[in-house]
């Protein structure tokens, strides 16, 4: 599916209907560049599993956890994971096939460890269209 977000108000809104449905065991792998919104993206997931804690990106620690919403919600971000041993040493494994719902950005640093099935959202620019102009693809994958 593709969608367009023409606000970051756009963006957490698509996040957050994403969130409401989201169910035990997914997996969700977030890509774009610097600035063009996961984050707006994740908060607005976060508060569709019913998550009111403050949302921070985890670029130092790997891995957040947020524990009380509909579901539990570990957000990934492995930009800085430079050996896959690391997502062996923080047991990724109970993450990714536990009672909770994984969101990863640039999972593709990890392609090798992800479930059979997730779903890949790609959240793109467009600066003709308008600075806060984005494309977001939301496509379920199958390894």
């Amino acid at each position: 599916m593709k969608y367009e977000s023409f606000t970051e108000g756009d963006t957490y809104r698509l996040g957050k209907r994403m969130g409401e449905n989201a169910q035990k065991g997914q997996v969700y792998c977030l890509s774009g560049d610097l600035g063009v919104g996961k984050t707006v993206f994740t908060k607005g997931f976060a508060t569709g599993l019913g998550i009111t804690e403050p949302i921070s990106s985890p670029t130092f620690t790997i891995v957040q956890e947020y524990e009380q919403g509909e579901l539990p919600l570990y957000h990934f971000d492995v930009y800085r994971i430079e050996d896959i041993e690391e997502m062996e040493e923080i047991g990724y494994e109970d993450y990714f096939y536990g009672n909770g719902v994984c969101l990863i950005e640039w999972a593709v640093r990890i392609k090798e460890l992800l479930p059979k099935d997730y779903i890949q959202i790609t959240i793109e620019k467009d600066l003709d269209k308008g600075f806060d102009y984005r494309i977001i693809l939301v496509e379920e994958n199958q390894l």
